[in-house]
């Protein structure tokens, strides 16, 4: 099943790197998509290439009930986004995959970090879900692009509030706390 996200960032595409390399506005992301435990690591920087690899505990309250027994009362997800270095105009393009452990469900594609005004800035995710579950595949490919849709959807909502300044409680370093 194809996945293609839009999200718009309201600052321009340096602000925008850095606040997607920024350990502190990636927990708050996760947790605020649900995560009940979260761990997030940044290697590189905002001005070179950088990876986030974030992972998370969510509970199975999105999956549909017949699909539970595949996952659990929790699913564990990693996601990494590895970002190359930026182009002259700041605009830069890396890949992205989401793995959920005990569930074969598997999120691959490309992202890309471009201008779209003077002052904003628009991340897309297109890739492909992927399910490997005999007679529900179909089901399960369409519940994981809608929670990855909606945690992508939350992102947005949560960079407004952090580049307005709304994140004095957001956890320092590369771990919070479990």
């Amino acid at each position: 099943m194809q996945l293609h996200v839009t999200i718009e960032l309201p600052t321009d595409v340096v602000g925008a790197a850095r606040l997607l390399a920024d350990p502190a506005y990636v927990h708050a992301k996760v947790r605020a998509a649900g995560a009940v435990e979260q761990q997030v690591d940044v290697t590189g920087s905002a001005d070179a290439a950088f990876t986030v690899t974030s992972r998370r505990a969510l509970p199975t309250a999105q999956i549909p009930p017949h699909l539970r027994p595949f996952v659990g009362d929790r699913i564990d997800v990693r996601q990494v986004e590895a970002w190359e270095a930026p182009a002259p105009d700041g605009s830069r393009s890396g890949t992205v995959v989401v793995e959920i452990a005990g569930a074969p469900v598997r999120v691959t594609g490309r992202t890309s970090l471009v201008a779209a005004g003077p002052d904003a800035a628009r991340v897309t995710y297109d890739g492909e879900v992927r399910a490997a579950v005999p007679l529900f595949a179909a089901a399960v490919e369409e519940a994981a692009a809608t929670a990855v849709r909606g945690a992508l959807g939350t992102e947005e909502t949560v960079a407004a509030r952090w580049l307005a300044g709304a994140h004095d409680d957001a956890p320092q370093g590369g771990t919070a706390p479990r």
